[in-house]
């Protein structure tokens, strides 16, 4: 790769990376060595994106159901 198209790369890395917001939270021990086994085994690139995968896992398998049960909430008020 070019070194201009690797400026390019980070440029949008950083920009990406920038317009996600930072949440703490805290797992057992447990899971973290399992995170981290996955990164190592080469799943993913990182911890980080190992949990955003596992959040947007999450958010697709129940997000139909929380709209709809949210909307019927509005509607019924």
């Amino acid at each position: 790769m070019s070194d201009k198209k690797q400026t390019i790369v980070c440029q949008m890395s950083d920009i990406v990376i920038s317009m996600m917001e930072r949440v703490t939270i805290r797992l057992p021990p447990q899971q973290v060595a399992m995170l981290e086994k996955l990164v190592d085994a080469g799943e993913f690139p990182t911890v980080s994106e190992a949990v955003r995968y596992a959040v947007r896992d999450l958010i697709e398998r129940h997000a139909n159901r929380v709209i709809r049960d949210s909307e019927q909430i509005s509607f019924e008020m």
